[in-house]
């Protein structure tokens, strides 16, 4: 090998590995939660705080009848408990199989693995000592994929669990994949509520008419800008919103474009390519200007192989009779430039009407208030 094919060598070495990581002299190491909170950029009036440190991982969020807030991992395996008055860590379960969704119903907290949903009894009353669990249902697929789940109550009283498609793009014979499931609380009645959907990771019913929303994740491999992630709505049972055959405004995908997709319900809203639209939440709280009430927050995770990266932020979107009529920056700064030192994941509209938000890269959980 010759001197310059060895120069040549090291040359690309350094560049694959910058793109992958931090290499020492090219890019520079991961900023901590205090110092990257210092340069998050907010509409003005308000602030951002961490609101509790040392929460591994952390993903979904809800909050318990005595004030508690509940958070699943995905990687961890963990699910905590957080009281508001101390803000204290506490690790309620562990080894569990990517946890991620978390949901409270009568003082009962359901944890959603990839394979099952569980339920620990009257939780708030044992944070340090949490009962055994009880399955309520392991009938869902076991695949990895798009496996790890967002569960939430519904204004009908079912558990809404998500089974996302085990694939960037494909065709399953089983229709349990790409859709929304729900059930009964015992897990009896297991059910189809909507289909077509590749992988949503976040949804909300809207305050006044009850109707479901929920961001979906688009597929990868079709370049830089599309398709596009989706904010949809499913205001009835047996909707069918396209996946895998077509995306966005009922656009084909590529590799069917043969199919009509009239049959098919588009995307209310279309966010960004590849920015991982995860957490959404209305807000229906008092501390926020009257602007953001009835408005849909949402956590864009950020991409992960798109050249120039996006998302990484949380944006606004504005309703108007259950239409969006507009789609703004809210919150920014975990990137910067091409490194990202923390990832949001998930919303939650506190009694005060401030907003928690997750961080599974960080580690934290921020609270963002408004004082004008």
């Amino acid at each position: 090998m010759t001197l310059r094919m060895f120069v040549a060598l090291i040359v690309l070495a350094a560049i694959l590995f910058s793109g992958c990581g931090y290499l020492s002299g090219v890019l520079p190491p991961p900023k901590s939660p205090a110092e990257g909170i210092t340069g998050i950029r907010l509409p003005s009036g308000f602030r951002i705080e961490i609101w509790a440190n040392g929460v591994d991982n952390a993903r979904s969020m809800t909050l318990g009848p005595g004030g508690t807030v509940f958070v699943g991992t995905r990687d961890a395996g963990k699910v905590y408990a957080i009281p508001s008055d101390s803000r204290e860590v506490i690790t309620i379960a562990t080894g569990l199989h990517s946890p991620n969704g978390v949901a409270v119903k009568d003082g009962a907290l359901y944890v959603a693995e990839i394979g099952r949903v569980i339920r620990f009894g009257d939780i708030e009353r044992s944070l340090r000592n949490p009962p055994p669990f009880t399955v309520i249902n392991d009938s869902f697929p076991q695949d990895e994929a798009h496996g790890w789940k967002f569960i939430s109550f519904g204004p009908d009283g079912k558990l809404y669990v998500p089974v996302g498609m085990p694939c960037n793009i494909c065709v399953r014979e089983d229709v349990r994949f790409g859709s929304i499931m729900r059930m009964n609380p015992d897990g009896s009645g297991l059910e189809i509520f909507a289909r077509g959907i590749r992988n949503t990771v976040g949804f909300d019913w809207h305050p006044v008419n009850r109707d479901l929303w929920f961001t979906e994740n688009g597929r990868d491999w079709l370049g830089d800008d599309r398709p596009p992630d989706e904010l949809n709505r499913a205001d009835k049972p047996g909707m069918n919103f396209g996946f895998p055959f077509c995306y966005g405004k009922n656009t084909p995908d590529p590799e069917f474009m043969d199919v009509d997709c009239s049959p098919f319900v588009p995307a209310a809203l279309e966010l960004g390519p590849h920015v991982a639209a995860l957490g959404m939440r209305f807000y229906t709280g008092r501390m926020l200007p009257e602007r953001y009430r009835g408005g849909i927050f949402i956590a864009e995770h950020g991409s992960w192989n798109r050249t120039v990266p996006i998302g990484y932020r949380l944006v606004f979107v504005a309703l108007r009779d259950t239409v969006p009529v507009s789609q703004e920056l809210f919150a920014e700064g975990w990137l910067e430039g091409s490194v990202a030192w923390g990832r949001p994941v998930d919303v939650l509209v506190m009694p005060d009407g401030s907003l928690l938000v997750s961080d599974d890269k960080a580690g934290v959980i921020y609270r963002i208030t408004y004082s004008g």
